[in-house]
């Protein structure tokens, strides 16, 4: 997310952009029962709640969750303390486990991150069309 602020210096304007850093939290241990509103309201009492996802098994067609979740909150700050006051919580009778939620990465990342960049050629494993 990204603010603009505006200055007035002088006769002009000047525009100045500052990043707003957010924070993708994974929750984890879910009972079944927990709605994405029950989740929200959780988080709420910290700051600002972008998002709320629980995820289900839509694919094979129960849409039953399967026990985890993601927030999406608007400060870093908040999102942290929500973090180490929410984890080992009990929701629904079950003690949920929350932690910061790791980026996506390409598939170079996850080469660096196992430290194999020499052991296999590349190009060779490919799919080709």
């Amino acid at each position: 997310m990204v603010k603009t602020l505006m200055t007035n210096v002088g006769p002009s304007l000047v525009h100045c952009q500052r990043r707003v850093a957010k924070i993708n939290i994974y929750v984890g241990n879910l009972s079944l029962d927990v709605t994405e509103e029950e989740l929200r309201r959780e988080f709420m009492a910290f700051g600002e709640v972008i998002a709320v996802v629980i995820m289900n098994d839509k694919y094979i067609g129960s849409g039953q969750t399967r026990g985890y979740g993601f927030v999406e909150m608007a400060s870093k700050s908040e999102g942290e303390a929500a973090i180490t006051s929410l984890k080992g919580k009990k929701l629904r009778n079950q003690a949920i486990d929350v932690v910061e939620a790791l980026p996506l990465s390409d598939k170079r990342g996850i080469e660096c991150l196992c430290g194999r960049d020499h052991r296999f050629n590349r190009k060779a494993r490919q799919r080709r069309y």
